[in-house]
């Protein structure tokens, strides 16, 4: 099974970001795109008490279906998020929904975001504009992520490997929010209430 390995880290100048990106040898992949995603779970919530994840994506006129867990044994550091993931592309993501309710999963938790794709010959930056802020991924080999976040100016006390669902968390507690989905309009009414 293939490994995921990646960081996050926080972005506050997108088009810096971009300069960085060009000036490190980083080719754009996919321009400025809209994503959503549904993680589906049993009702009790089983497969996150065991920091799984089962989703379904659409990204850029493409539906993959992903499913995430911890790796049976660790990478022996914890500086990058590291996950067994097991990934396909469909073509109906809305009929590979409806197989998981009919197996009686629920869509536990909504989040979108708008993504931007780079690469270069070794791995990949994706830099996403979510509700609650822009981040940056890198993804490929942790010596990889290491050498890529030096070229970019990210040093090892910038880098997140907590999941989107965690860092919504984290916004959740610090603005006392209700909202259960990290989406933009859920995000919005938060910011002004009615």
């Amino acid at each position: 099974m293939p490994i995921e390995t990646e960081i996050k880290f926080r972005v506050a100048d997108l088009p810096g970001l971009t300069q960085r990106l060009e000036t490190a040898g980083f080719t754009l992949l996919t321009p400025r795109s809209f994503e959503s995603n549904v993680l589906y779970d049993t009702p009790d919530r089983r497969m996150r008490a065991r920091t799984e994840i089962l989703r379904i994506r659409s990204y850029a006129g493409r539906w993959t279906v992903t499913h995430k867990r911890l790796p049976d044994v660790g990478p022996g550091e914890d500086r990058h998020k590291h996950r067994v993931e097991t990934e396909t592309e469909v073509s109906d993501g809305e009929a590979m929904a409806e197989v998981f309710l009919s197996l009686g999963l629920v869509a536990a938790f909504r989040y979108e975001k708008w993504r931007t794709e780079w690469h270069d010959s070794e791995g990949h930056c994706v830099v996403d504009e979510t509700p609650i802020g822009n981040y940056a991924e890198l993804e490929g080999s942790a010596e990889w992520i290491d050498r890529a976040a030096v070229r970019l100016g990210i040093g090892p006390a910038d880098y997140i490997t907590l999941s989107y669902g965690r860092l919504f968390d984290q916004w959740r507690e610090r603005h006392q929010s209700m909202a259960q989905d990290l989406t933009f309009a859920a995000v919005a009414q938060v910011a002004s209430p009615q």
